[in-house]
This record gives C-alpha cells, structure tokens and sequence, in this order.
C-alpha cells in the first residue's frame, strides 16, 4: 500500500501486530508487552514527549481495535490483556458496540486550542481594522503597538483576519473540525475532540484528518475472526471498489479472503444490479408522477444527512435498496445459516448494516489489508477463487463517481433519453448548501441526482486500502477488463 501519512501506518501495524497474537492463540497473554515492543527503551518519538506517553497511546488506540472505546476505561490501571479477555468474550457471547467511532483522550492532546492568532507580521498600523471591527473587544494593543487578542474572549468569529491590511492574522484550524462538513465535532470543556453521534453522518472525513491519529472506527474485526475460529459459516460480501485496492488478480484477492475462513465469497456489484434496475424504474414512475427530480439512496452517509439534517430532502430519496442490501440478501439465500460481513471502504457502511437485518458485520478494506498481513497471508500466492456469476460493467462502475447516474441511464436506454442526470460527489459544506436548496426550492438542474459522501465515489473512502490516485487508476483499469454491459 502506498501510505500517505504515519498515522495510517501506526493503525495498519497495531492492527496487524493484534491480528498476529490472535493467530498466535496470544492476545491475551502477550498484549501487555505490545506497546513497550513498538516502544521500547531509548526510542525516539517525534511529537511526543516521552516514550511513556507513546506507550499510553498504543495502549488506548488497541481498544477500539479490540472493539472497544473509551467508556469502557473506569480505571486506569486495568491492563490491555483485561480489555483483550472482554473482546473476544464479547465476540463470543455478544455483539459489536452501536457506536461506530470514538476520540483517544490521549493521542487528542496537541491541537491547536486557539484559531486564530496575530503574528510578527503586524505593522502597528494607525487603522487598526482588526481592533475597531471585533464584536467582542477581545483585540488590544502591546506596548510596542502591535495587536495582540485576549482568547479567553475572542469568540474566533474571523473577523480581525478578513480585515487585516497586511494578512497578519492567521487562521489556525482545527483539522478534524475543519473536515467535518456538519459541525458533529467539538472540544469538550477539557480540550478533548467530541463526537456528537446525533449530528454526525459517518462521513470519516475527520478519521484521516487528525494528524495525530486520535480518531478511530470501533472495528469489528475480532468479532469476526473469532467467529470463524469457532467454525461458525461466513459469508464476505465485497464492495465494488475492490477492483481498485489490491496489485494483483481480483479472483486472487478473493482467494485470499478464501484463506481467512470465509465459506464463499459475492460481489457487491451483483446486488447492485438489483440497485439499477429497481431505481431505473422508480425514477420513471416518480417522474411521471409529476416529482421534479429523485436523488440516489446508495450513499449512507447520505441517508444519515437527510435523516438528520435536511428532512425536507426525504420524499425526493429513492427507496431503493443499496447494492449491499440486496447483495446480502442474495447471501442469505445461498447461504441461510451463515452470517454475512460486508467488506468495502466506507465507514457508515456499518451505521447502515444497524438498519439492516441480514447484513451481521462491517470490515474495511484497511482493516482487511491488515488481517491478511497479521494471518501471514500473501495475496499474490493466493489460489484464486473465481466469481461463478459475472455481473455487468455498470454495477462494478458504482465504486466511482458517476457510476450510479450512468448505470442507470445505461439501463434504461431509450427511455433516459429525456433524463438529465448530474451527481453531487462529495458530502462538503458547500454541496450540502446545495442539496438543502434543491430540497427547500424544489429547482434542480436534473431530473436524476447522483449523491456520494465522498470526492470521486466510493474508491475514495476514508478506509480504503490503496492510495487514492493509484486506485483509481486501476479502477479503470479492471472495469475496462468488464466485457459483460448492458
């Protein structure tokens, strides 16, 4: 994988080290030990002050790995091997926690408390703009005359830095709060970023914009490895946007999951063939019905908007199902006893399997990456594992921006003739500003509106495997080696 940052790497080595113990039959006799190994004695850590803090943190960034958060701490000095031991006796007796992502209280220690602040850069001016235009006065001058802003009062509203003559005034952001499109983040009164479960929508925007890497999804893995340990049948369902994450053959990919333990594996695009053909018609019915447009329902992080924070959006939603839903009930069909785990790059996947009956467990292609280097399996050696049913080039297309909208023109041929269809692809401030307008004005320069949380679709996750560009490109890559089309 080509990693962007270090703290991808920090989460993809913990995970895999966790995995490995667990192979080991040792998680809970040698977890202990795990973070003095990643840390040991006279090791350096830029960022952190000590080697004893560093340790903390592997220690509480193991929980939500373990399917744990932070609440479940309420004492200190409760050893992992005790957090490990819940973990697989929750995999054993009970279910995944509700809550899908949580702050580590001790990686969240170093951002910035302040956004804005005046640098050397001030000139002492005479205008002092920044000084007359405060609401709240919170802007003074130094002996020297340069400004200074008292931030016990400052309300960081921005307006000294529009008004500064010589961009003296900087803007701090906060970059998990700056990333979230819907205001679900925020400082408690201890400096610590909050998730705010009612407003937020799964994006996972924030997840890869903390630099520190203090934001995690409660994964799911153990309750799913331990599971197959015990001989329990399951069934992995894969996301269209595999194609795009690992450099070799998909049906070698496929073979490796094959290798974790899953009894048989579907395609994702199978079941979103069902998405098409449904929401083809839907939209045709709706339109000569007199509604002036209907958006997609794939997206769940969409969904989780509409719900949330535009209601008025509602009656122009498709009800159809996503293609998970109807993948995994093709699951269920084949396999009755078995318990289905929808593996892809999206976070609120796992908001939308709490809906859904027939869907048991949510994996990440991260997430996965790291179970197969953890279990010691190499995807190139893999013994492949062909797809009996081939589904068509459209269906694999939802992985991309555009690929819902143009599967579902391409279905209806000649009668999308007069559809205009336009996507909005990517869950911003500016695009949900769009979206609440469409839905409070009812004017929409399409009849067909493709919503995706994510810039580029769904092979741009937040918990996708493979760097951006490159999957992408091999995304197209694998979808041109898909003869069979509508």
């Amino acid at each position: 994988m080509a990693f962007t940052n270090n703290t991808m790497i920090v989460r993809h080595r913990l995970l895999k080290e966790l995995v490995s113990l667990w192979k080991n039959n040792e998680l809970v006799e040698k977890i202990d030990r795990l973070p003095i190994e990643l840390t040991p004695k006279k090791s350096k850590h830029a960022g952190r002050c000590c080697i004893h803090k560093e340790r903390a943190v592997w220690k509480y960034k193991s929980l939500p790995l373990l399917g744990l958060d932070m609440e479940d701490e309420t004492d200190e000095l409760t050893p992992l091997s005790e957090y490990a031991a819940r973990a697989l006796n929750r995999a054993e007796n009970g279910r995944p926690k509700e809550r899908i992502m949580c702050v580590i209280d001790e990686a969240c220690s170093a951002c910035v408390q302040i956004n804005y602040e005046i640098t050397n850069l001030c000139r002492g001016c005479i205008a002092r703009s920044c000084l007359t235009n405060c609401p709240k006065n919170a802007v003074s001058l130094k002996e020297n005359s340069q400004a200074r802003i008292d931030h016990d009062v400052c309300i960081s509203c921005g307006i000294c830095h529009k008004s500064c003559p010589y961009h003296a005034i900087v803007y701090i952001p906060v970059p998990c709060e700056e990333a979230c499109p819907v205001k679900a983040i925020s400082k408690d009164e201890e400096g610590i970023e909050h998730i705010d479960e009612s407003k937020c929508i799964y994006c996972g925007k924030c997840l890869n914009a903390c630099p520190f890497g203090a934001i995690f999804e409660i994964s799911q893995v153990f309750d799913v490895l331990h599971r197959i340990r015990k001989g329990e049948q399951m069934v992995a369902i894969v996301a269209p946007s595999i194609l795009g994450q690992f450099d070799t053959t998909i049906e070698q990919v496929y073979g490796a999951l094959k290798e974790v333990g899953f009894a048989d594996v579907i395609e994702v695009a199978q079941g979103a063939m069902d998405t098409v053909s449904n929401e083809a018609h839907e939209l045709v019915e709706k339109l000569e019905e007199g509604q002036k447009f209907m958006t997609t329902s794939c997206c769940p992080s969409y969904i989780e908007l509409v719900n949330k924070h535009i209601p008025a959006m509602k009656p122009y939603v498709s009800g159809t199902g996503s293609p998970m839903y109807y993948a995994a009930r093709i699951a269920k069909k084949k396999h009755p006893d078995a318990s289905v785990v929808f593996i892809g790059p999206c976070l609120a996947k796992r908001k939308e399997a709490q809906w859904d009956e027939a869907v048991d467990f949510v994996l990440t292609f991260e997430e996965m990456a790291s179970v197969l280097a953890g279990l010691d399996i190499r995807i190139k050696e893999a013994k492949p594992y062909p797809m009996t049913f081939a589904s068509v080039r459209e269906a694999h297309g939802f992985a991309q921006a555009g690929g819902v909208m143009g599967a579902v023109i391409s279905y209806l041929k000649e009668e999308a003739a007069d559809i205009n269809a336009i996507q909005v692809a990517n869950l911003d401030k500016k695009n949900i500003g769009t979206l609440r307008a469409y839905a409070k004005t009812g004017k929409v320069p399409g009849q067909f509106v493709e919503v995706m949380a994510c810039e580029g679709g769904c092979i741009t996750g937040p918990c996708a495997h493979n760097e951006v560009v490159a999957g992408k490109r091999q995304l197209v890559q694998e979808l041109a080696k898909q003869e069979k089309t509508y």
